[in-house]
């Protein structure tokens, strides 16, 4: 999947600090896809969501679901 137009987006609060980042951006090759990448590593891999999964991370996150401590 050609990503080299993506517009990758990162969390406005990391600053530019390099720190533990993910970035995403919205693909629409042949489907629409939200891709994920560490912005340590943009060459590194990537993981592709469908709308309806990103979607459901998404609520998880605002839940808390994924709180550790």
């Amino acid at each position: 999947m050609d990503l080299s137009k993506a517009r990758w987006r990162k969390a406005s609060f990391s600053g530019d600090n390099g720190g533990n980042c993910v970035e995403v951006a919205e693909v629409t090759d042949h489907a629409r896809l939200i891709a994920v990448r560490d912005s340590k590593d943009p060459d590194g891999p990537k993981l592709f969501f469908t709308p309806a999964e990103w979607d459901a991370f998404i609520a998880g996150v605002k839940a808390a679901e994924f709180d550790i401590g």
